[in-house]
């Protein structure tokens, strides 16, 4: 089963969703990009992540014109803007999903509070990645 999730940037939520979802079953193919990427993993989301035990410090943000030519079973938006720009997937895509979360690289604040939005933000992207593989994926 083929799996993408898509951002804007491919800098934070995207990535989250993809380190969660490959945790929990490596027999997955799965992918994240960006419809604009950035140049790379916030520094933040690969702290909290570790904070998991899950480790996307290796990871670089990708254009999600890369993948237009490859057939997908589910290509998950992670944030409005990608869902409102997605592109057509040449290959063809079985299911599309959209599961929304607020961009902690929006979030402005002292260190610390930075660093407890980037938390909640990886919490409730780990309790829909898990959802939707309980759910959808695994049934």
């Amino acid at each position: 089963m083929k799996i993408l999730f898509l951002c804007t940037g491919n800098r934070c939520r995207s990535q989250m969703a993809e380190g969660f979802l490959k945790a929990l079953d490596s027999s997955l193919t799965v992918c994240s990009a960006g419809t604009f990427p950035a140049k790379n993993v916030h520094p933040t989301a690969i702290e909290v992540m570790k904070e998991r035990g899950i480790d996307i410090s290796l990871n670089k943000p990708k254009n999600v014109s890369q993948y237009l030519d490859t057939s997908w079973d589910y290509v998950v938006t992670v944030c409005d803007k990608a869902k409102e720009s997605c592109p057509f997937f040449l290959g063809g895509v079985k299911n599309r999903i959209h599961l929304g979360f607020d961009d902690p690289d929006a979030f402005g604040g002292t260190k610390t509070e930075i660093l407890q939005e980037f938390r909640r933000v990886r919490d409730e992207i780990d309790m829909a990645v898990r959802t939707f593989y309980d759910t959808i994926i695994r049934r």
